[in-house]
């Protein structure tokens, strides 16, 4: 034990004071020396679980999914051989909406396409049930597209756009945004348009006529990217080729309307479907609405003005060329004044005429007044009910 080495000795001395346990707690609890005793720790059976903790979510910069106050949002899309574009823009359209966290569908208005593209809305119908679809058997244009398509959404918003990818589906939550403003139409503004020279100015100088005679100021009336609420869709009718003047239409009926710059993209796929014949039946529809949206309850105020103003210029004329015979005694037989001077002061009673005949048309119509009426409340209540 004499040659034993010290430091053996020592760590044995330390390993069992180290093992040493007190020998009486109450000891040292009663000595008041608290900080020297250690609470034995509780152990728990190994088998028994216990929940974990929740962990701390990570504010993130991710802005929040914003939730706009409608039910459902109808997609109108009127199409006409646009078999490339349509899976893509049913993808963004679908991308939009996942976003927004608003009940949607997409109703698309086949108008008698001749390529595939009622095949590829099929296929698409198939794995999307937010699909419906309207095929025509001809191609009747887009008004009558757009005029069966307001007959049958279903959501309280309806937005068109076209088919072929020009108009931005992302551009949906701002047309949404200016609606929540109390509009009741909002249309887009492509104010940097992707067309060839002569579709892009000759729209502009279209869109000016438009402004000035209906009163409407707005830059881009034919923007197939607009948003109505489902009052307006169900109020106006769209026929013809009058799907260049919704805003007028609306307006007529007494809706608000707005105007918000969208994106516009070059086309892709396809063909456009514009041509120089297009821009004169523009105009002439534009007369055509200009009298209906004005004049059709009151014709004699349009055929009267018009037949007043010739039947003035043929008096004055032949006025003037009566006082020349009576006073200077001139031939009036070979001046062909005379005879323009006369044509006008027929035409003029006719066309007032005409309207006289209009006038009585419209006072023996026995249809419902077609008026824009915001609201109603006709029925009131019993007095004995409120007593």
């Amino acid at each position: 034990m004499e040659n034993e080495n010290p430091k053996t000795t020592e760590n044995k001395n330390v390993v069992k004071s180290v093992d040493a346990q007190p020998e009486n707690t109450n000891e040292n609890k009663q000595s008041g020396n608290s900080s020297n005793f250690r609470k034995p720790r509780r152990r728990y059976p190994s088998n028994r679980r216990y929940p974990k903790s929740p962990k701390k979510t990570e504010n993130t910069s991710e802005s929040p999914k914003s939730k706009f106050p409608f039910s459902r949002i109808s997609i109108l899309v009127p199409l006409f051989n646009e078999e490339e574009s349509l899976a893509k823009l049913t993808k963004q359209v679908s991308d939009v909406f996942n976003n927004i966290k608003t009940d949607y569908e997409i109703l698309f208005v086949d108008d008698g396409s001749v390529d595939n593209s009622l095949k590829v809305i099929k296929d698409l119908a198939r794995t999307n049930n937010k699909i419906r679809y309207i095929s025509f058997r001809k191609n009747y244009g887009k008004s009558a597209a757009l005029n069966i398509g307001f007959k049958n959404v279903t959501g309280d918003v309806v937005i068109t756009m076209d088919a072929d990818l020009q108009d931005d589906p992302g551009e949906i939550p701002n047309l949404l945004h200016e609606l929540q403003k109390g509009y009741d139409l909002v249309s887009g503004w492509k104010k940097k348009r992707h067309d060839p020279f002569i579709k892009k100015y000759s729209s502009r100088f279209f869109n000016y006529v438009t402004k000035v005679m209906s009163g409407i100021k707005i830059h881009d009336f034919n923007c197939g990217l607009k948003a109505y609420r489902k009052n307006v869709v169900k109020t106006i009718d769209v026929h013809g080729e009058l799907h260049r003047y919704i805003p007028v239409l609306a307006d007529w009926k007494g809706f608000k309307i707005s105007e918000v710059v969208v994106k516009h993209h070059p086309r892709k796929y396809g063909k456009t479907k514009f041509g120089i014949s297009r821009f004169f039946k523009g105009f002439i529809d534009l007369i055509t609405v200009i009298f209906t949206t004005r004049y059709i309850q009151r014709p004699l105020h349009f055929f009267g003005m018009l037949g007043v103003a010739s039947f003035l210029i043929g008096f004055v004329i032949d006025a003037y060329l009566s006082i020349l015979w009576f006073l200077h005694e001139i031939n009036l037989s070979n001046r062909p004044i005379l005879f323009l001077g006369t044509v006008l002061i027929i035409v003029g009673v006719q066309l007032f005429s005409l309207g006289l005949i209009g006038e009585m048309l419209v006072h023996n119509d026995k249809k419902e007044d077609n008026y824009g009426i915001k609201e109603k409340k006709l029925k009131t209540a019993n007095p004995k009910e409120q007593k």
